[in-house]
């Protein structure tokens, strides 16, 4: 028998999509975004919300539409594309960046503040850091769900908690005034900040997340696709709600932080000396708890899904032994410093981000139209040409003759080449499709 939600217990539902969501990520890049972007903060942060908030709220409904997991979507492509997408966007979601990013960000936040300029050069002092969090993420995956959701129930209301004092102190007592932009926020801020929600990966987070909240509407006795369907909507606004907050709020505080901290390296370096700056040692203290317990309950939930998803890809490895090799993986990885990591992941985030966004738009039109394989194939195709080469260039790895061709594409000079390549694309799939009729 289908169930009707309470209001209650819709806001429940979208509170711990929020918290899922709520990682690293979200936590490191607005400042940074705030800091470049200076007085074309708006104009960046507008294209921040639409690949950091619009497309992942996108991406909730899509799976919520197909009743299923990121497979069943990408099956529509071809079943070959059904297997190897979704494993190279567990793959990136997890040890090769989101989760060694949980434990760096948890270190710039967390620890560096408090560490001496010689330790903090010290790559032993992060060694033992990573060590520790990995054996601690490793330990609570065994059995992360009741556990994760208690801390998740307490954490994200107080760190909601310390944004709103961050916010409220960054407005009453500023730190100093908006600068001029820097770098590619002179001339494209809005381009620049619709890329820079690449690296947030809640868009793939959602590809994963989504899921997670059918079943957990399904288990509240809601069995009507359609009504699933609403729940995740109502759900997914609630969370778009608060992350709006928290990137808001966050790129407004980096942008008036330069007099006082002067351009730093990241996000998490940005954060930390804000919330000293404002509310002096005490500041720091709580942030860095928050902070922590924060990135150790993304990093529990990213291990025990990608365990999951991977145990029932590769069936000779059970989920124990998974889960060892990701915490061992993600500890290696995570050694190369949040600086580095975020450098090095970019390239892969530009190759695979819009395949990402393409799939769920296309999942919208094939939910009105029913359009058919071929569709799918010619836009994603066109899609993969173009991201493949903006992950190239993001890499520093350029080839002269390709980029001058593409050149004429629009678009393509700021990243977002892709886009009327994908739509031609689906055009052309469309009349294939119409001529086989």
């Amino acid at each position: 028998m289908n169930k009707q939600l309470s209001g209650k217990e819709i806001i429940v539902i979208g509170l711990m999509l929020f918290a899922l969501f709520l990682g690293a990520g979200n936590m490191i890049f607005p400042p940074a975004l705030g800091q470049q972007a200076g007085e074309q903060i708006w104009l960046a942060t507008i294209g921040f919300l639409i690949t950091g908030v619009g497309l992942p709220f996108l991406g909730i409904v899509a799976i919520a539409l197909a009743g299923s997991d990121i497979r069943t979507i990408g099956n529509k492509v071809h079943p070959v594309f059904g297997l190897i997408f979704p494993i190279i966007l567990y793959l990136t979601i997890g040890p090769f960046f989101g989760i060694p990013r949980t434990a760096t960000v948890a270190y710039e936040i967390g620890i560096t503040p408090f560490l001496s300029r010689e330790l903090i050069d010290s790559q032993f002092t992060l060694f033992i850091y990573c060590l520790i969090f990995f054996v601690i993420t490793f330990w609570l995956a065994l059995n992360p769900s009741k556990l994760v959701d208690r801390i998740g129930k307490l954490l994200t209301p107080a760190l909601l908690l310390i944004l709103v004092l961050l916010t409220v102190k960054a407005i009453f007592t500023p730190m100093g005034e908006f600068q001029a932009p820097q770098g590619d926020y002179v001339d494209g801020a809005f381009f620049k900040g619709f890329l820079e929600g690449y690296l947030t990966l809640d868009t793939l987070s959602a590809l994963v997340f989504g899921i997670v909240i059918v079943s957990v509407i399904k288990e509240r006795g809601v069995t009507k696709r359609v009504d699933i369907a609403k729940v995740c909507i109502k759900a997914g606004m609630i969370a778009a709600i608060g992350l709006i907050f928290v990137y808001v709020s966050l790129a407004f505080i980096g942008a008036s932080s330069v007099s006082s901290l002067g351009y730093l390296d990241n996000g998490g370096a940005i954060l930390s000396g804000i919330a000293s700056s404002l509310f002096g040692a005490s500041g720091k203290v709580v942030l860095a708890l928050a902070i922590t317990f924060a990135c150790l309950t993304t990093s529990v939930g990213l291990v025990s899904a990608c365990g999951n998803y991977l145990s029932n890809v590769v069936p000779n490895l059970n989920y124990k032994g998974i889960i060892i090799i990701l915490s061992v993986f993600s500890t290696c990885v995570a050694n190369v410093g949040l600086s580095q990591l975020i450098s090095v992941s970019v390239p892969l985030l530009f190759a695979i981000y819009p395949l990402a966004i393409v799939l769920i738009l296309l999942s919208f039109v094939d939910h009105v139209f029913e359009i058919k394989p071929i569709v799918y194939q010619c836009s994603l195709l066109a899609t993969a040409v173009i991201s493949v080469v903006d992950g190239l260039k993001a890499a520093n790895i350029n080839i002269e003759i390709i980029n001058q061709l593409f050149s004429y594409i629009p678009l393509f000079s700021i990243g977002i080449g892709w886009l009327v390549p994908a739509i031609i694309g689906a055009v052309v799939g469309a009349i294939i499709q119409f001529k086989r009729k």
